[in-house]
């Protein structure tokens, strides 16, 4: 879906930008300076936040933990320690 700029200091910042970080086009500063925005408002999230939401994308993905699994067990089986 295309992005239109009807704002001129909005398209001026852009061209700012864009000389700025040596961008070809606006668009290419536009998605340097998206993206700089999407992770420095990530960064500012919580670390337990960021890692509540890994922990229940892996449950919608992966289901609930399997329970009374020895993982250290099996991992030992594989690499032939665990006797």
């Amino acid at each position: 879906m295309p992005l239109y700029i009807r704002d001129s200091s909005v398209d001026d910042l852009a061209e700012q930008v864009r000389i700025q970080l040596g961008a070809r086009t606006k668009t290419d500063a536009v998605r340097a300076a998206l993206q700089h925005e999407l992770q420095r408002a990530k960064s500012d999230t919580p670390m337990r936040e960021r890692l509540a939401a890994v922990r229940r994308r892996a449950r919608e993905e992966l289901g609930p933990p399997v329970p009374d699994v020895d993982i250290k067990k099996i991992m030992d089986d594989i690499w032939e320690e665990g006797e």
